[in-house]
C-alpha cells in the first residue's frame, strides 16, 4: 500500500498491490523463492497503481514464534531537585528494557506501560516533576531472530528496504488502524485473525499490557474442510469463504455443491454440515484466546470488549460464537481515516497493510530529524498472509 498524508490528518491511498501469497506456513516462510515472487507481485501492482517507483517498507510480522514480556527498571534522577528531564526517561527505559533477551530473539517493540517516581505511580509522563528515583515499566516484544530474518530477506530480495524499527508486530498496527484513544484508554483486546496464527494484543489505561500469538488461524478451518468434506485444498478456501457470508442470507439448509478429490464426483451438502466442521475449530481458537485474556481481565478491566480483525473475522457466525465463549462484547475491526476510491478498503483484511501506513506516518511525525530523505512522503507497506 503507498499513501501520502493530506491536509486533513488522513492517509490518502494511491496504490495498493495484491498477490497470491505463496512460500508461507503457519506464519513462517518455508519458500524463500515463492515468497519473494509474491512479493514482487504486489510490489508492480502497487506501484503501477501508485505511477511511482517503491525503495522502502514497513513490514508486518506474526506467529507464534512472537513473545511479550512485561519489565520494570530503575534510575537515580541526574539532577536532583531540578525535575525530570528527557534524558532520565531514555535512561530509565533502557534500563527497563535491560533483561536478558537470547541470543536467537530480535527485540522488535518496547513499548513504555507508566513511570513511578518515588512512592508515585500510575504516571504517563514525568518529565519536570520532582523526585529521587525514577521507574518504568515497559512492555517488550521480540521475535525468533530467524524468522524476523526470513521476512526482511523476502523483502530486500524484492527490491524493497525495511529502515530501522521498519518491522512492526501486526496486532500493533492493526491497533493503529482500528482502535481509537477512548478503546486504549477503557481496556480492550484486538485479535488479529491471519492464515497461520491468530496474534492478540491487550490495551489497558491506554498502554500495551500483553502480547501473545495463538498458532491457529485461517488456514487450519480451510484444512479442516478440506478433510471434512473430501475436497482440494482450494475448494476448500472457496467454501470457507463462502461460509463467511453466510450471516447475509444463507441458511443452514441451503445445499452446496462440494467438487470432489481426483476423480471422485461432486457431492451436495447443506451449511448445518459446514457448522460441525467449522464450529469445533472455532471454539478452540476462542478458548485459547479466552485463556490469554482471563488472568489480565480479573477486575473487569476491559470495558471496550474484544476487536476481532484480519481476514478470519470475516468467518460467518464468528462474532455471536466469541461473545458467547468469551463473556465479552465483540465487534468486527475495521481500518479507518482513509481516504480512497477504493472499495475494498473497508475490510478487516486490510486492517495491518492500512495500520502499517498509519504507524509509519506516526514513526515519520516523530523520527523524520533523524530520517530525512528516506521516503519522502511517501511509505510503501508489505504485510504476511491474512486469509
Amino acid at each position: 500500500m503507498v499513501c501520502y498524508p493530506t491536509a486533513t490528518g488522513k492517509l490518502e491511498v494511491t496504490g495498493l498491490g495484491v498477490a497470491e501469497s505463496k512460500g508461507w506456513r503457519k506464519s513462517l516462510i518455508v519458500n524463500l523463492d515463492a515468497a519473494v515472487l509474491s512479493i514482487k507481485k504486489a510490489v508492480e501492482a502497487a506501484e503501477s497503481a501508485a505511477g511511482i517507483p517503491i525503495a522502502a517498507a514497513y513490514v508486518g510480522v506474526g506467529g507464534a514464534h512472537i513473545r511479550g514480556v512485561n519489565a520494570r527498571g530503575g534510575v537515580t534522577i541526574a539532577s536532583r531537585g531540578h525535575g525530570v528531564a528527557r534524558e532520565d526517561i531514555r535512561q530509565v527505559i533502557r534500563a527497563a528494557q535491560n533483561i536478558a533477551i537470547p541470543d536467537d530473539r530480535e527485540l522488535l517493540h518496547v513499548l513504555p506501560q507508566e513511570f513511578l517516581l518515588d512512592s508515585q505511580d500510575g504516571i504517563r509522563d514525568p518529565v519536570g516533576m520532582v523526585g529521587t528515583h525514577l521507574e518504568a515499566n515497559v512492555h517488550l516484544v521480540t521475535a525468533s531472530t530467524l524468522a524476523w530474518q526470513n521476512v526482511v530477506t523476502a523483502v530486500n530480495r524484492a527490491g524493497i528496504e525495511v529502515p530501522d524499527s521498519g518491522t512492526v508486530f501486526e496486532p500493533l498496527a492493526c491497533a493503529e488502524a482500528c482502535l481509537n484513544p477512548d478503546d486504549r484508554e477503557l481496556g480492550v483486546v484486538l485479535v488479529d485473525l491471519g492464515a497461520g496464527s491468530s496474534d492478540l494484543i491487550i490495551y489497558q489505561h491506554g498502554c500495551v499490557w500483553l502480547t501473545a500469538s495463538i498458532p491457529v488461524g485461517g488456514e487450519h478451518f480451510t484444512n479442516d474442510i478440506a478433510v471434512g468434506l473430501r475436497t482440494p485444498i482450494p475448494e476448500a478456501e472457496k467454501i470457507k469463504r463462502l461460509w463467511g457470508r453466510q450471516d447475509s442470507g444463507m441458511g443452514e439448509s441451503s445445499a452446496l455443491e462440494v467438487p470432489g478429490v481426483g476423480e471422485r464426483p461432486a457431492r451436495i451438502v447443506n451449511y448445518a454440515r459446514l457448522r460441525e466442521i467449522i464450529e469445533p475449530r472455532a471454539i478452540e481458537l476462542l478458548e485459547l484466546i479466552k485463556a490469554e485474556v482471563e488472568p489480565v481481565d480479573r477486575d473487569n478491566q476491559l470495558g471496550a470488549g474484544v476487536v476481532i480483525t484480519g481476514g478470519g473475522a470475516k468467518l460467518g457466525g464468528f462474532v455471536a460464537l466469541a461473545e458467547r465463549v468469551l463473556g465479552l462484547p465483540v465487534r468486527v475491526g475495521f481500518p479507518m481515516n482513509m481516504e480512497s476510491s477504493e472499495e475494498v478498503l473497508p475490510d478487516p483484511s486490510y486492517s495491518t497493510v492500512v495500520g502499517l501506513v498509519a504507524y509509519g506516518k506516526r514513526m515519520r511525525l516523530l523520527q523524520d530529524h533523524q530520517n530525512k530523505g528516506l521516503m519522502g512522503k511517501i511509505w510503501g507497506v508489505l504485510r504476511g498472509p491474512t486469509n
